[in-house]
């Protein structure tokens, strides 16, 4: 009797944390709307992680004529994106990644700093799950890392070996240029400035996790993780900008706003610390997360374009 009472617990268990590892992979990784952004106290929604540059830069993306390109991802998924040639760049080019839930277009105001201020082309690609691209599934940055390569490829292709580029990346975007920077980049890969990003995969949802629902991140995020490894490929665990940014060469600007709740400040010491290459850092006092360019837009535009244009010369 009590075997049989152990083994209907055990599958009472089991179910019930299967049942929540597809539930927290439909919310957070699934691709589908994100309803539960709204209830997030924090971040601006419409689009999600946006301040009031958000405005600035739709109606600067509006006055310009981008082309749409498109390349394959190793997996086989259509990636779309907007390219806007300058005739000052002389092969700089700027590639700037979206937030989560977000798209390309939405990085307007950070395309006018590279293409007004320094003059650079720019690219402005929808992640995978994201926008126009295909894909069922949100990455975190991790499968990305490999569609930036691709897109790094298209920019050395557009614009011949003498190219340069700069990525960035904000929120996600900032995870994703983060884990890209751990991979073999062509030597005209010169800068990386990531804004907001996380630490990780693992840390970012355990963290949300507890802030939002109040459960621990075991056994929770695990099967969240087991069953993303099934569905979209990838463990939550190995999906680590920390891990990256210790095997870059690539020089990195860490920003972030130090009233950031969202993805916590304190993750950027821990990624600042854990890089190897060369490095720099703006805090934005007071500001929340995703919105360090509208907090203080002189500070932002003045670090990004001194710390870029350093490492271009080189």
């Amino acid at each position: 009797m009590w075997s049989v009472i152990i083994l209907a617990v055990v599958i009472i268990v089991a179910g019930g944390l299967t049942y929540a590892g597809f539930f927290f992979y439909g919310i957070a990784i699934r691709r589908a709307p994100k309803e539960f952004l709204a209830k997030t106290p924090d971040l601006k929604v419409d689009p999600p992680v946006a301040g009031p540059s958000w405005g600035e830069g739709a109606d600067w993306v509006s006055r310009h004529s981008f082309r749409k390109i498109e390349i394959t991802s190793d997996d086989g998924l259509t990636l779309r994106g907007y390219y806007l040639p300058s005739e000052r760049a002389a092969g700089r080019t700027a590639i700037i990644a979206h937030g989560y839930s977000g798209k390309g277009k939405d990085m307007g105001a950070y395309a006018k700093i590279y293409y007004e201020t320094l003059g650079y082309h720019v690219l402005l690609p929808d992640a995978r799950g994201h926008g126009d691209s295909t894909g069922e599934y949100i990455g975190f940055g991790w499968p990305e890392r490999r569609d930036y390569l691709r897109w790094i490829e298209y920019i050395l292709a557009e614009s011949g070996p003498e190219a340069r580029i700069v990525l960035h990346g904000v929120s996600m975007g900032g995870a994703t240029v983060m884990m890209t920077s751990g991979e073999e980049l062509p030597p005209q890969v010169k800068a990386i400035v990531a804004d907001c990003g996380y630490t990780s995969v693992k840390a970012q949802l355990s963290y949300q996790l507890w802030r939002m629902y109040h459960l621990p991140s075991f056994p929770f995020v695990h099967m969240a993780s087991f069953i993303t490894r099934i569905k979209a490929g990838y463990f939550f665990g190995e999906a680590s900008a920390l891990k990256q940014v210790r095997k870059a060469r690539v020089p990195i600007l860490f920003i972030h706003g130090d009233a950031d709740k969202f993805v916590p400040f304190y993750m950027m010491d821990e990624l600042y610390q854990a890089c190897r290459s060369p490095k720099d850092q703006l805090v934005i006092h007071g500001a929340g997360h995703g919105v360090a360019y509208d907090t203080d837009k002189a500070a932002y535009v003045g670090k990004v374009t001194d710390f870029v244009t350093r490492y271009f010369q080189i």
